[in-house]
């Protein structure tokens, strides 16, 4: 179903995004990737840009405006333990920048998919944080860290709490062009940035990895963007689905009192 479809991959270099590319290659798609470092595979096409240079996100916007492509996958993401700046920066506001950016160029019909986490769990209390972030700028991101209290042991969580409520948000922003938004959200993955995540969620995270019958893999995520990314996730709108081996199942049967 994605044979021939032009899809544009963030974090292309490596972890969820190489495999991304990898699988939609192994389908036949033509795979645009963007990375501030180049990937070790061969892609379509490939823009090297570093998400933080807000002029360069631009430049690399205008150029991808002319692909019309069908899907966008924005993947890249640093880890927790990057300042809180950086996070903030690359999680969120370059990947909201690049998508709006580029949207009305998308192809009729085209699936954006948002890579969310876990971490985002409790968005729904942080809307008030979430909404001060709405109009938020690469220069603005000091600032707004200060003033929001986004610390370093919080700043992973915040971006993917307001990734998964724009997501919500955006069910049916484009739904006169059939342009829809869904996310996934990994729990521990084994990628590059696992030891990271670890380190920061602390004793929380070993007591969730006792749990789990593994870690996931990029292999286990990168179907299911793939599944949003087609033609067979048509009818889902502003969906966050968990792929986590069962753990948000675990913390929502258990804090509902279920065994």
């Amino acid at each position: 179903m994605l044979k021939g479809k032009k899809i544009i991959v963030t974090g292309v270099a490596s972890g969820i995004g190489a495999e991304t590319a990898r699988q939609l290659k192994a389908q036949g798609a033509v795979v645009i990737g963007v990375d501030r470092n180049a990937p070790s595979m061969a892609v379509d096409r490939f823009h090297q840009v570093d998400l933080m240079d807000e002029a360069a996100l631009d430049a690399v916007i205008e150029t991808l405006k002319v692909e019309q492509a069908d899907g966008l996958a924005n993947i890249a993401g640093v880890p927790p333990t990057a300042p809180p700046e950086v996070v903030v920066t690359v999680n969120l506001v370059a990947l909201k920048r690049l998508t709006l950016g580029l949207v009305d160029s998308l192809a009729d019909g085209a699936a954006i998919v948002n890579l969310a986490s876990l971490a985002g769990i409790g968005w729904e209390g942080e809307t008030t944080r979430i909404q001060a972030a709405d109009t938020l700028d690469h220069a603005g991101v000091p600032a707004f860290c200060a003033a929001q209290g986004i610390t370093p042991d919080y700043s992973y969580f915040f971006t993917k709490q307001a990734l998964a409520a724009w997501t919500h948000e955006n069910r049916w922003t484009w739904r006169d062009r059939g342009i829809r938004m869904n996310a996934v959200s990994p729990g521990p993955v084994e990628t590059p940035i696992l030891a990271d995540f670890l380190e920061t969620l602390g004793a929380r995270a070993e007591e969730d990895m006792k749990i789990m019958d593994r870690p996931g893999t990029p292999a286990d995520i990168a179907p299911v963007v793939l599944f949003l990314l087609s033609e067979g996730s048509v009818w889902l709108r502003g969906v966050n689905i968990a792929t986590d081996g069962g753990m948000r199942a675990n913390i929502d049967a258990t804090s509902n009192g279920l065994s």
